[in-house]
């Protein structure tokens, strides 16, 4: 059984059944850096379309700086193109759900490549824009910084990764496990299905955190973030985007 066979036959853990059809993307999401705050649910209701309302955990809703590296993505029958499908990614995310069905919501995305930020944003419909992005290594850790003067936005985080959580707690899975996302375009509200293994996860340790990014009155400089996870990564299939839900 190869690869895909054995990932899409991997169902268990999903909260509802894969979506109808040929999945249409395969996609890696490697090398990923969670960085997790609580806020209030009231302050995001202003930066959601109509149609999604935030989803919370004990009481609190979330947003996350996601940082990581994009591999081998490619449309179902095609070879990956390094030069367009490896990149460098930063999102910022809330969590939301419509009609019961949970998934994620971007605020925004930062990527490295210019030609991958304008295939990806015609494509999907998401707020991709460039930044210039890099990742070492550093004596002790990992480094990863963005840097995008024109939206006054900018991320450097050193890390070290630890242990991995071989039993997740309750909130560890319900920031990661998320099986669709959803965007908006034209007063339509699209959801995005995918599909991948659980998110293998590892403990994290913060040595520098410098953040310049806020959802409205609520700004990330100077916080510390409430949780953290690293993630070696995962493979991950996506189907075409489905309309949930006309004039938002």
């Amino acid at each position: 059984m190869s690869y895909l066979e054995t990932l899409i036959n991997d169902t268990a853990h999903r909260p509802w059944p894969l979506p109808p059809g040929n999945w249409t993307y395969y996609q890696e999401w490697n090398r990923a850096l969670f960085l997790h705050w609580k806020i209030d649910s009231a302050l995001l209701i202003p930066f959601l379309p109509p149609g999604l309302e935030p989803d919370t955990f004990a009481g609190s809703a979330w947003i996350s700086l996601v940082a990581f590296t994009m591999e081998q993505i490619r449309p179902r029958q095609l070879p990956a193109l390094a030069f367009l499908s490896d990149f460098h990614e930063l999102n910022l995310r809330t969590y939301v759900q419509h009609s019961g069905k949970k998934g994620v919501y971007f605020l925004g995305i930062e990527a490295q490549k210019i030609l991958s930020v304008l295939v990806a944003r015609s494509l999907s419909g998401l707020p991709y824009r460039k930044a210039s992005i890099s990742r070492k290594p550093t004596a002790t850790g990992q480094q990863y910084e963005v840097q995008n003067p024109g939206a006054g936005t900018r991320l450097l985080v050193r890390y070290r990764t630890g242990a991995q959580l071989d039993a997740k707690q309750e909130q560890d899975t319900w920031l990661t496990e998320r099986y669709c996302l959803y965007t908006e375009k034209d007063t339509r509200l699209f959801r995005f299905d995918i599909h991948h293994e659980p998110w293998p996860l590892q403990e994290v340790q913060l040595e520098q955190l410098e953040t310049h990014y806020r959802v409205g009155s609520f700004d990330l400089a100077g916080r510390k973030p409430d949780l953290l996870h690293y993630s070696p990564g995962i493979k991950v299939l996506a189907w075409h985007k489905t309309l949930v839900l006309q004039g938002c």
